[in-house]
């Protein structure tokens, strides 16, 4: 498959997932998987393209000032860290180990969010923190939280799954947060660990720009587009869309797997 027949397919799965708040790389990864190249270099261009994607979307989301900062820097801080640690180590796991923890991540995260939200917490315990937006409270709890995304960040940077396949559903199932807030601030942790995960792989040797620079391109010019009609999506719509394309993405390469 050529690259520019590629790059248009990575338009439209930008498109798509920057929609949902994940940026699209595990969809990268899959494309580039199906289309013979092998894990460890598809995770890496995925990082590559996601995170010049997800930096398009975050800067035009954070123009119509609907990213939760405070949010922001709690999570971001340890999706990176996390992110550049699986990004380093990524090479060390088999490759068929790497596509069925790719699945399995997938999997859930189209199944948590379809869930109801929990009713929200108290805000009389040490562990929680409230974050306030305008009229609204949103509720970290941090014995939920810290756990789910150091281990989010380190699969997102190790096979170059997009962290907001979980940060996502965490936002919307523990602390409330509005839809389309959740997709900005998403596609913001997302950029920090698509960056993160990049990074590790370049310090380890796994970098092709012949074949990632085109394919950015791709994905810059689907961010932007994505970002844009996100904002006009309902969010009961922007949910369906996030849980029917990770079933499938999750269910394609299980069976590639077997």
């Amino acid at each position: 498959m050529s690259v520019w027949i590629l790059t248009a397919i990575i338009i439209l799965i930008a498109l798509v997932m920057t929609m949902t708040g994940r940026g699209g790389g595990n969809f990268y990864v899959l494309t580039l998987a199906l289309a013979g190249y092998n894990m460890n270099l598809s995770a890496s261009t995925g990082q590559f393209i996601l995170m010049c994607s997800s930096l398009m979307a975050a800067i035009l989301f954070t123009k119509q000032k609907m990213n939760h900062w405070k949010l922001t820097i709690i999570l971001g801080v340890m999706v990176f860290l996390s992110a550049m640690a699986g990004g380093y180590f990524g090479k060390y796991f088999d490759e068929k180990l790497l596509k069925s923890i790719f699945a399995v991540v997938m999997f859930i995260a189209a199944l948590l969010i379809l869930r109801k939200p929990k009713q929200k917490l108290p805000n009389d315990r040490k562990w929680i923190i409230v974050l306030k937006t305008g009229n609204e409270n949103y509720y970290v709890n941090l014995l939920v939280t810290i756990p789910i995304v150091l281990t989010t960040g380190f699969i997102s940077g190790m096979v170059g799954v997009s962290g907001g396949s979980f940060l996502l559903p965490l936002m919307l199932l523990t602390m409330n947060v509005p839809m389309h807030v959740a997709v900005a601030t998403s596609t913001t942790l997302v950029s920090i660990s698509a960056s993160a995960g990049f990074f590790g792989h370049l310090g380890a040797g796994i970098f092709d720009p012949q074949l990632a620079l085109p394919l950015a391109l791709g994905g810059l010019a689907g961010g932007a587009i994505g970002a844009k009609m996100a904002l006009k999506s309902k969010p009961k719509n922007l949910k369906y869309l996030f849980a029917g394309t990770q079933l499938i993405a999750s269910i394609i390469i299980i069976i590639k797997i077997l």
